[in-house]
């Protein structure tokens, strides 16, 4: 079985520094539990003192291997890299039935998501609402 080899970068951003930096160490352990990491490297965290005084933001390269398509789509939804680069195969076949599949199960994950945003809206708009009436 050929596997599906990845690059990719996952990038934090927040405050304190520590909280960020402990941040990344939980996602680098949860990556190793739940896929075939082959190698990663995090950098040092920086200040980003010309956009947000306060803020900090560390990333780590991660190389990981995959033996489906469906395992490297639930890596991206799970921990939403900022940056992806396929190293190989470099041609992928499909059925019609595995490319319909991976589709469904990317609409029902961009469905799910699509609930979550109107749901929050939703609320936000209730306590606007509460908030304006106790004013």
């Amino acid at each position: 079985m050929v596997k599906i080899k990845i690059k990719a970068i996952i990038e934090i951003a927040g405050f304190p520094k520590e909280h960020i930096e402990g941040a990344m160490d939980k996602v680098i352990n949860k990556l190793k539990q739940d896929f075939e990491v082959v190698d990663n490297k995090i950098y040092e965290a920086v200040e980003l003192k010309d956009k947000m005084d306060g803020f900090w933001s560390t990333f780590c390269e991660v190389d990981v291997n995959f033996d489906k398509i469906e395992g490297l789509i639930g890596f991206c939804f799970e921990f939403m890299p900022s940056s992806l680069e396929v190293l190989s195969p470099e041609e992928m076949m499909f059925t019609n039935i595995n490319l319909a599949n991976i589709l469904n199960d990317l609409l029902g994950r961009l469905h799910h998501y699509d609930m979550l945003v109107k749901n929050l809206n939703a609320s936000n708009v209730l306590l606007k609402k509460k908030l304006g009436e106790t004013t």
